[in-house]
């Protein structure tokens, strides 16, 4: 595929690192493609300060449950490498804050504060030079992983296609929202591979367009058949018979299996359900938050007004998510397989 690469690690001297092996020695920088310039302009940035990786993570310049994730992980030890910290105890409490200082970036996707809080448990060096090697070996760690659960995910999902088929997506949870070939789109692209070529629909996803500016780019660059439609014309697209199954990728998935996905996923699922379309959502484990009971406790996400054109007269209501109930979720597309239960 010609999709580039969403994030990796460069170092000192200009190498790229998408697995452990980089030397923290000397101070490298989080490498990520800015999303908010798709599809017209392939901009990349390379951040190096707290400042610019949270706001990088804000402003959805890199987005995706698994990509924020990762680039939290990235950016934390790039981070660290430039602290001017006195001893190991006060380098260690200035990576602790950096990291709450990230994870306060966006409140809805898990995979943000798991990475970092996995990042700053694998700290016990007892020195700095070893703690910064430590981070940068940690995070890239999870970037390696994510790379191979994306491939499994992708061969656990094709199962599901035939060629020909109407796929249904929402949002981005591609190549682009991973650190691989994504989630959702993972069994497309594995499916591509195995000759099973799938006609793909691809929602606008408003207000910033995820599915018209991300997903419909990179699959059109993979050479992936893809349509673009109106987030209000999905339902007239299932009644129509031209979608077969829908798969959404997901930011947070509670206990019971209730879903919080970009905002316009829980009514995909109300109308697969009525037209008797399989629903699935894909993700790795690591999206999975035990803590949280049901899709209730999920925090949401409000965006700013200004994301919505509006009338000077009204008031403007923006989640970033929604939240689908497990009953209107056919599986899991998963590392460990297909499963019907979480």
């Amino acid at each position: 595929m010609n999709i580039p690469r969403t994030l990796s690690y460069i170092s000192a001297d200009g190498r790229e690192y998408l697995a452990p092996g980089a030397d923290a020695a000397r101070p490298g920088v989080l490498d990520i493609v800015d999303q908010t310039m798709l599809p017209g302009v392939v901009k990349r940035l390379h951040l190096s300060t707290p400042d610019e990786v949270f706001e990088a993570i804000k402003q959805l310049r890199v987005r995706g449950a698994p990509a924020i994730g990762c680039a939290a992980a990235v950016g934390l030890a790039v981070c660290a490498m430039r602290f001017t910290s006195s001893s190991p105890a006060e380098h260690l409490a200035n990576i602790k804050k950096c990291a709450a200082f990230l994870d306060s970036s966006r409140p809805t996707a898990v995979n943000l504060s798991w990475a970092l809080k996995r990042c700053v448990g694998a700290v016990s060096a007892a020195d700095i030079a070893g703690m910064n090697q430590q981070l940068l070996d940690e995070a890239l760690a999870i970037t390696a992983e994510d790379i191979s659960l994306c491939a499994a995910i992708g061969k656990a999902g094709a199962t599901l296609l035939k060629s020909g088929m109407g796929v249904l997506t929402h949002c981005n949870a591609g190549a682009l929202a991973t650190a691989g070939i994504g989630t959702a789109l993972a069994p497309i692209y594995t499916a591509m591979e195995q000759g099973i070529k799938v006609k793909v629909f691809s929602d606008e996803t408003r207000p910033l367009l995820q599915g018209a500016r991300l997903t419909a780019w990179e699959l059109g660059v993979a050479g992936v058949d893809v349509t673009t439609i109106c987030d209000s014309m999905a339902a007239q697209v299932m009644r129509e018979g031209k979608v077969g199954i829908v798969i959404v990728g997901a930011d947070r998935v509670a206990a019971n299996g209730d879903t919080a996905n970009k905002i316009g996923t829980y009514q995909l699922a109300v109308a697969a359900k009525y037209h008797n379309i399989p629903f699935y959502v894909a993700l790795p484990f690591s999206t999975v938050d035990r803590s949280i009971a049901n899709g209730s406790q999920i925090p949401i996400e409000q965006r700013k007004g200004e994301e919505i054109f509006h009338c000077a007269e009204a008031k403007v209501y923006n989640p970033a998510f929604d939240v689908t109930p497990r009953e209107l979720i056919t599986g899991f597309i998963t590392e460990r397989g297909v499963l019907s239960e979480i």
